[in-house]
């Protein structure tokens, strides 16, 4: 397997941020359980509250694969979609 990272911003629209956020910390702990996570962590952006960023480790491109199929990543962007003011932003990194 290849470790990757990955980068995901999300942007709420105005008024939404909390719902947001709610849904996102709603998936951590559940994607942190997963065997092939390595890091699963959500954030605020101090200077744009309308902004959150996921920094996530994924032991493989598979693996992040297999965790956007889970019950609790669905139930999130299910959450999530009406609230966005633009698709998440996601960047698969490979550590150099």
């Amino acid at each position: 397997m290849s470790q990757i990272e990955v980068v995901a911003i999300v942007k709420a629209k105005p008024g939404h941020g909390e719902e947001v956020a709610a849904a996102m910390k709603a998936c951590e702990a559940p994607s942190r359980a997963e065997s092939t996570n390595k890091l699963y962590t959500p954030h605020r952006d101090l200077d744009d509250p309308d902004t959150f960023v996921f920094i996530e480790s994924w032991a493989s491109r598979e693996a992040l694969q297999a965790h956007i199929e889970t019950a609790h990543f669905k139930e999130m962007d299910k959450k999530l979609q009406p609230l966005l003011a633009a698709p998440f932003e996601v960047h698969i990194l490979k550590p150099l």
